[in-house]
């Protein structure tokens, strides 16, 4: 095993490189990307890698310390606490027990981390980044006086953060309890979900990096929280309903022209969902229901509107699991994450080959190695 020093080089570098370091990997394993998870340990934040292979298969590379804390809790109330850069060089992690944020390296230059610092806030549970622009979204605590927010940074060549003055924003209210952070596809605004009070918020960004606003809509549905953008500024959101059994939802919204609503509300008759991706060229959204053990696919049409396609597309477990999920560079591989909140057995990375009809071909299950009942984020490439 390699030392942990080289573990994200590992999963990017020696792919390229042709090293093979397992001699029993024949033509169709070959290296050719990498899953990343986070144990969300709440001494010893981790990140664990996987190998991704041509065919989609997963084999575990190792960990390395984040130089931070999780919440040491089952799961992350967010989607992206863990996200790579467009580029693929940089893996961006939040620590949201220690209130920061770490980079490390996917260069053939390092292959260790980078930089730990301060999130700007407190409770950092999920990071968007365009460019060389990065924006933490920090849930805040009442119990320590610190609202919710968000706050930007730069991120340098040498893949150091840099805080950008004046950059914090408030979210609605003072604890929302956010969902998620992105940027719009073209870059000119942000958007934030808030769970507790079913809004939506959006922002102006501005030349500098610094963002204006919020400005507030009311979400279709109770409980939005992961979201997934198109290329055309149309977004699919989830709608959790408050875990209401059988009530999962979905919408569709778009900036173009300003905010408004596509589709509301459509119902999979699952449970408690949670994040979101879409494929496939813009036509389908993928979505977890953590309650129901499933993952539902919706087609989007050309305007925005979705429809369901299938309620079960795939399953990860019998019961409460699946959260976090991400696609490869290509886009013909889902990856899963059952946190096992139920069955800690089921604690595992699904794979999923996207076929081009939506429908989902399972690749197979990939244990998360040691003892890490609080696992949460996902990344891929």
């Amino acid at each position: 095993m390699q030392s942990k020093q080289y573990l994200i080089m590992l999963a990017s570098v020696m792919i390229a490189a042709g090293c093979s370091a397992d001699r029993n990997i024949t033509d169709p394993l070959q290296r050719t990307g990498a899953v990343y998870i986070q144990t969300n340990d709440g001494t010893n934040n981790q990140i664990i890698a996987y190998r991704r292979a041509a065919n989609g298969e997963l084999l575990f590379l190792d960990s390395v310390s984040t130089g931070g804390r999780g919440t040491g809790r089952p799961r992350l109330g967010s989607q992206g606490p863990v996200i790579l850069t467009q580029d693929e060089r940089w893996l961006l992690v939040t620590n949201a027990g220690s209130n920061d944020i770490s980079v490390l390296s996917a260069s053939p230059s390092g292959g260790s981390l980078v930089q730990t610092v301060s999130s700007g806030g407190t409770a950092p549970y999920s990071i968007a980044v365009r460019g060389n622009l990065v924006y933490v979204m920090n849930e805040g605590s009442a119990p320590a006086a610190a609202p919710a927010n968000i706050s930007a940074f730069r991120l340098g060549t040498d893949g150091r953060l840099t805080a950008i003055a004046g950059s914090t924003r408030p979210l609605s209210t003072a604890f929302p309890e956010p969902g998620q952070v992105s940027f719009s596809p073209d870059g000119a605004s942000l958007v934030v979900t808030e769970k507790a009070t079913s809004k939506i918020d959006t922002y102006a960004l501005q030349s500098d990096g610094t963002a204006t606003g919020p400005t507030v809509f009311t979400s279709n549905g109770q409980t939005p929280f992961g979201f997934a953008f198109r290329n055309d500024g149309v977004f699919v959101m989830t709608e959790a309903q408050e875990g209401t059994a059988g009530l999962a939802s979905a919408s569709s919204y778009s900036l173009a022209g300003g905010f408004h609503s596509i589709s509301a509300s459509v119902r999979n008759g699952e449970t408690d969902v949670c994040w979101a991706v879409i494929a496939g060229g813009g036509q389908y959204a993928y979505i977890t229901n953590f309650g129901s053990g499933t993952i539902s696919s919706y087609s989007i049409a050309t305007g925005g509107s979705i429809t369901l396609l299938e309620a079960v597309a795939g399953r990860t477990a019998a019961a409460q699991g699946p959260r976090d999920l991400d696609l490869d560079r290509s886009g013909d591989f889902l990856y899963v994450l059952d946190v096992g909140f139920a069955d800690a057995s089921t604690r595992a990375v699904h794979a999923f080959a996207v076929q081009d009809n939506g429908r989902l071909a399972r690749v197979g299950t990939f244990a998360v190695p040691g003892n890490h009942p609080n696992v949460a984020g996902l990344a891929a490439f």
